[in-house]
């Protein structure tokens, strides 16, 4: 938003030809979007997308959908909505959507057409104007609503009745950890009032590699009233490094403290990378990156099955698996 993203504005601005080089060195190639139903079968669950289109906002709304193939109208399984990153898709974060299908968990992965994977095509010399672009107050308030928008369209269609309502959490990663964080209750303020954009069919917030809220007074202030259980991972090296900005890893551990969750679970890695949880395989380094993966896909089922299911032997026993590459644990409930 444009007051808590000015110093990322400030960043794109100064960078200019030289972010626009790194990025386009970094971006992954242009998706190639499913068009209606994709319906591929994987083992346990189903894969299926969607190009849902939100008329009264002219806006249209990619997901990608893992649904486990045990669901039932009379046997509903929780739901996890994952918001991708800047210049992500729904493709992506594949290795955490599989896996909770795959532990009984549907997964609803979006895409946000203003912040996705398209902001790498085009002209490379207009690249620094499109992700500013992307981190616009608009953007961000359209990303919320684009959660609350596939929430109404899947617990409303044939697939929905095998969702259920009551058991729903909302992930994301970086860009979209904040909007998962809005979606969960975080407060921020446009001309002297509170924006509406707390979701309360969420029950529970994943939140990888969360950044502060640029620009807003305290962090307390905008974080205290989420107040579902909240899950935190983020890593010793996850640290955003590019000339002009720097968000360093205690950010992220910052984002923690503030949240106003009773219920709240911290998990730092040693070493790792801010994008150490994307689908790069190779980004903390190649090891590092698979043990992290796996242990963050261990730590998510574990604090669904606390939230949703009332089972704490995941979260217990989680920290004695992964002690290795664990820098700090924290886990608290009322």
């Amino acid at each position: 938003m444009n007051r808590w993203m000015r110093s990322l504005h400030a960043l794109l601005l100064s960078s200019g030809l030289m972010l626009a080089a790194a990025a386009l060195a970094n971006a992954p190639p242009a998706p190639q979007l499913a068009q209606t139903q994709d319906g591929s079968q994987r083992a346990g669950f189903q894969t299926l997308d969607f190009d849902w289109f939100d008329a009264a906002r002219d806006r249209r709304v990619p997901v990608r959908l893992y649904l486990p193939d045990g669901a039932r109208p009379e046997a509903p399984v929780p739901l996890v909505v994952f918001s991708h990153g800047i210049g992500g898709s729904r493709q992506g974060y594949s290795w955490l959507g599989r896996h909770w299908a795959g532990h009984g968990y549907a997964s609803l992965h979006l895409q946000h057409v203003g912040s996705d994977r398209a902001l790498w095509a085009g002209n490379p010399f207009e690249l620094v104007a499109r992700l500013q672009g992307a981190a616009t107050d608009g953007e961000a308030l359209a990303r919320v609503r684009d959660l609350s928008f596939a929430l109404d369209r899947l617990l409303g269609s044939a697939a929905g009745e095998r969702i259920d309502a009551q058991r729903i959490a909302a992930a994301g990663h970086s860009y979209g950890a904040n909007t998962a964080l809005l979606a969960a209750g975080a407060m921020v303020q446009r001309d002297g009032r509170v924006l509406p954009l707390r979701d309360a069919r969420i029950r529970a917030v994943l939140l990888l590699s969360a950044p502060p809220f640029y620009g807003e007074a305290t962090p307390e202030q905008v974080l205290a009233p989420v107040r579902v259980p909240s899950l935190h991972v983020t890593a010793t090296e996850d640290v955003i490094r590019i000339p002009g900005f720097y968000s360093g890893a205690q950010d992220r551990v910052a984002v923690f403290d503030a949240t106003g969750s009773p219920r709240k679970t911290l998990a730092v890695f040693e070493g790792g990378s801010h994008s150490i949880f994307t689908d790069r395989n190779g980004a903390g380094g190649p090891r590092l990156n698979q043990q992290v993966k796996e242990a963050t896909r261990v730590l998510s089922i574990a604090f669904l099955d606390s939230v949703f299911k009332g089972d704490e032997r995941g979260l217990a026993d989680w920290p004695g698996q992964f002690s290795s590459i664990v820098a700090r644990y924290s886990h608290s409930r009322p």
